[in-house]
């Protein structure tokens, strides 16, 4: 008789426990709970891990703004030095996420600016004439983030870079894309504006590496050695707050050593 009394309230107290925890688990597949935990996994340099909960949460909430230019930003940094086949995936998918951000807030600069990270990104798996028109929406797109956000360090970064890799193809490759490639819009690439748009980036936002890297080159080309090299050390000795930062510092370390 007491074995067949205490199966059943073990029974009860097992489904009653199963019950309870019914509403934490609807809460942990919420669209906002994945953000939450994506966040986290951004904080903590987990680019991968966070890449996976914003897809969630576009699952969940296709039109959530947050989760989309959140899962754009993650999906290029993980496939930045990715194997190619893994690189070009990641960023075809990084572009579609970014224009639907853009699509479902056209007014903010975040969707914006992480549209023109993915599509000149993704661009550099393209052939010429497909960089070409890229790189017009690369801009367009950088333009329109510092349009919404005049200190968007993130578009002003984009700028910068797209004015020094313009700058840096030869004179006869600009000549070409900009003749026969549709590219009218590289005559207004200079140095100048290359060197403007980095310095303001990393005012703006001094703790990137990335920022800083970049501002080096720029230096670099332009002959200003000195500048350069603190930059690179700065990038070198920065604090890594962000995934991809280990290999701006490797990258730093090695063009530092080089330079004249």
């Amino acid at each position: 008789m007491l074995l067949s009394f205490v199966l059943p309230r073990r029974a009860v107290l097992v489904a009653a426990l199963a019950i309870a925890a019914l509403p934490a688990l609807a809460v942990a597949q919420s669209a906002a709970d994945h953000i939450a935990m994506g966040d986290r996994d951004h904080t903590a340099m987990n680019a991968p891990g966070a890449l996976h909960h914003y897809q969630e949460a576009i699952k969940l909430e296709p039109k959530s703004y947050e989760a989309l230019w959140k899962a754009t930003r993650e999906a290029v940094d993980v496939g930045e030095y990715a194997a190619r086949a893994q690189r070009d995936s990641l960023y075809s998918e990084a572009e579609q996420y970014a224009r639907r951000a853009v699509e479902a807030n056209p007014n903010d600069a975040e969707g914006h600016f992480h549209l023109a990270r993915a599509l000149g990104r993704k661009a550099l798996s393209l052939g010429k004439k497909d960089r070409v028109r890229y790189a017009g929406d690369v801009r367009t797109q950088a333009l329109d983030a510092l349009k919404l956000d005049p200190k968007h360090p993130g578009a002003l970064h984009v700028m910068g870079m797209w004015n020094y890799n313009v700058m840096s193809l030869s004179g006869m490759t600009r000549f070409m894309a900009k003749n026969f490639l549709g590219g009218k819009v590289f005559d207004s690439a200079n140095w100048d504006d290359a060197q403007r748009y980095m310095e303001q980036s990393v005012a703006v936002d001094p703790g990137r590496l990335v920022h800083h890297l970049d501002l080096a080159r720029v230096y670099s080309a332009r002959g200003n050695q000195a500048k350069a090299r603190e930059q690179y050390e700065l990038a070198i000795s920065g604090t890594r707050t962000e995934y991809n930062d280990r290999h701006y510092q490797e990258a730093a370390a090695e063009e530092l050593k080089s330079l004249k």
